[in-house]
């Protein structure tokens, strides 16, 4: 549990900068240059990642301490439900011109919260709660401080706050939801199984 605590803070605390030292964030890259931060910052969030991933298989092979009686099985189906959406989300920041990223503006923190949300609603263990329930704290915190920035922000300047489309494509929209499905069924029917040992479909 230890390694997936220290992981959590490192991983989860690099994300967080923006959101409580938005300043100090700011007049360290000017310091240093953008380069050097985003090495430093990578360095720091695989370095958390690799713990999370270590730490959490070690939990959960200790033996699973559960919290409550076991969800429903109609909780397995929501959350998979969830997930494919996701899924979309995140597909949403990486594909261009896409009417998914023009509504939500940050499909990936929101894609995060709604994954972490998701495994919530399936899982009753320590080890699940911790990590699934600290990255949902993280995703809306973020959601919220990036909505409220660029409130700010496009209050005191002409220039968008963000990388949003200006004009958006019904083609790339579906091809963003069709990576995101694709992306999902690799992910549901194979990878899981194979990388976290749980086979959400039995």
């Amino acid at each position: 549990m230890l390694l997936l605590l220290l992981g959590l803070v490192l991983f989860l605390g690099a994300h967080s900068v923006r959101i409580v030292a938005d300043g100090w964030r700011a007049s360290t890259i000017a310091a240093i240059g953008e380069k050097p931060w985003k090495g430093a910052y990578s360095l720091v969030s695989i370095a958390g990642f690799v713990l999370i991933v270590v730490g959490f298989s070690l939990a959960r092979q200790q033996g699973p301490h559960l919290l409550w009686p076991a969800p429903s099985v109609w909780t397995r189906h929501l959350a998979a439900l969830l997930t494919l959406f996701a899924f979309i989300l995140v597909a949403a920041a990486y594909v261009p011109g896409n009417a998914i990223k023009l509504a939500v503006r940050d499909p990936m923190v929101l894609g995060v919260a709604v994954w972490a949300f998701a495994h919530l609603l399936a899982n009753n263990t320590e080890v699940d709660v911790l990590l699934f329930g600290a990255f949902l704290a993280w995703a809306v915190t973020d959601y919220v401080a990036a909505q409220k920035r660029r409130r700010t922000e496009g209050s005191t300047s002409a220039q968008p706050t963000a990388a949003v489309p200006k004009s958006v494509s019904g083609t790339k929209t579906v091809a963003t939801i069709v990576v995101g499905a694709v992306a999902w069924a690799v992910f549901a029917f194979w990878l899981h199984g194979w990388w976290i040992g749980v086979r959400p479909f039995g």
